[in-house]
């Protein structure tokens, strides 16, 4: 019985394998579990008494707040066409190079993850825009699918990320409970503002590096990517006008958004408020705020919270029942075990964390795998920033791997007919590298992750 916690999670995975809900699949298990438990009397049912307060903390809980106002902002954002005026700009400011366009869609990539934070709308967005331009101006397929998946990723780990709002509140929960078990009851905390502020470095080390990567092709394999021809029409309007006009309002939303969390002038749920008003400003003035497109934005973000908070339930209840049966202890006894110590414990996380982005969204693992883990980490005195960038950007690249990355499903769903799987495939293994070797880096260089923090801090 005392494996109990391993038999509950593998049923849930399989339960999600057969294309049950999430949420239901985390509650109805959990549930099964409890009873077969109690009828047999190897569970307490008393823990189960702890779910009422488990729930009213999940609706009180001002930072998830955050949650349904940064979507709002991405959604509005989406539907404002913000997306088409950065390409087109970008790609007339760099187009005349080689490698000009591939540029232009990490960048507005980057910008479109700073102001959406929504992976899925990011990839689906570039790959409906740029893709059949880079194919047109006869850009390699493998490069260009790859450049869009790796782009649209950006989201994951670049703030204002719904996956660092939620990353950061069970990290928070996970880190004080960490250090009251080593016995220290006065616990640090730490913030969602905390985690963005430490994924700036990172996540724009990532965009130098992909940008890196795309001139070295460009100059190696000047076919693959070849300059763009543009007309004198586009040559005669001014480009530095063109540029400010498409650049500026998202910028200056963004800026708005993380200079007030960084600046300390705004907690991240009220900052979420700023970008929420500022994206609705900015549908205004691109005479997208129809009342047809406020109302499909409207739903589509109270689909996306509904979601999100009955995973949160289902989980809270998954485990409760979890612990019940001892699966906290179990856990930190087998990663205490291991040889090497806390980094080998930390590369095992990883490592399940990773083949677990080939099935699960990032909020189930968000929800259901860093509770169990993250306190025995924390435990050993990891770094609670270090560890929530190091879970980021391991999900992004589990979110671009072959055969069951959720980017390359995105992109399948919105390429031409004449773009094979398999070159979506291999147009994204030079950014699995490069992402690997970003990880790799934050892994050796902790600094990169928690210098910022604790210099603003």
């Amino acid at each position: 019985m005392e494996w109990m916690p391993f038999y509950l999670f593998a049923s849930v995975f399989v339960f999600l394998l057969a294309g049950y809900p999430v949420a239901f699949t985390l509650a109805g298990t959990a549930l099964l579990f409890a009873g077969f438990g109690e009828m047999s009397g190897v569970f307490d049912p008393d823990f189960l008494e702890f779910l009422p307060s488990r729930l009213y903390g999940i609706m009180t809980n001002q930072i998830l707040i955050a949650v349904p106002l940064f979507v709002f902002m991405g959604v509005m954002l989406e539907r404002s066409k913000i997306a088409e005026d950065l390409l087109e700009t970008m790609a007339r400011l760099f187009g005349k190079k080689r490698g000009g366009l591939g540029f232009s869609v990490i960048l507005v990539g980057m910008l479109l993850a700073a102001s959406t934070g929504i992976v899925g709308a990011t990839v689906v967005t570039m790959g409906l825009l740029s893709l059949p331009t880079m194919l047109k101006r006869g850009y390699d397929p493998h490069i260009s699918t790859g450049m869009i998946c790796a782009s649209g990723t950006l989201g994951q780990i670049i703030p204002p990320s719904i996956v660092l709002v939620l990353l950061g509140d069970v990290l928070s929960s996970a880190y004080q409970q960490a250090q009251l078990d080593m016995g220290i009851f006065s616990p640090e905390t730490l913030s969602v503002g905390d985690l963005f502020i430490g994924a700036l470095i990172p996540g724009l080390m990532l965009v130098g590096l992909y940008l890196a990567y795309i001139a070295f092709i460009a100059f190696s394999k000047p076919d693959a990517m070849p300059a763009m021809d543009t007309s004198a029409d586009e040559d005669s309007v001014p480009v530095l006008q063109a540029v400010l006009k498409s650049l500026l309002p998202p910028l200056l939303l963004i800026v708005a958004v993380l200079g007030s969390i960084i600046g300390g002038l705004a907690t991240p749920t009220e900052a979420a408020a700023i970008g929420a008003v500022g994206a609705i400003l900015l549908a205004a003035t691109k005479k997208q705020l129809t009342l047809t497109n406020l109302r499909e934005v409207m739903q589509s973000t109270t689909r996306v919270t509904s979601m999100v908070f009955m995973i949160f339930i289902g989980a809270s209840l998954f485990s409760l029942v979890f612990r019940g049966y001892g699966g906290e202890e179990l856990v930190q006894e087998l990663l205490g075990d291991l040889a090497g110590g806390k980094y080998t414990a930390l590369f095992v996380v990883m490592l399940v964390m990773f083949l677990l982005g080939f099935v699960l969204d990032f909020i189930e693992i968000t929800f259901v795998v860093v509770p169990i883990v993250a306190p025995v980490l924390l435990a050993m005195d990891i770094d609670p920033i270090w560890l929530g960038i190091m879970i980021a950007i391991n999900l992004q690249t589990s979110f671009l791997t072959p055969p069951f990355g959720f980017a390359l499903f995105y992109l399948r769903g919105v390429a031409p007919v004449e773009i094979r799987t398999t070159q979506i495939y291999k147009g994204v293994m030079p950014f699995i590298v490069i992402q690997l070797v970003a990880l790799g880096l934050i892994a050796y260089w902790p600094g990169i992750a928690v210098w910022l923090p604790g210099v603003l801090g």
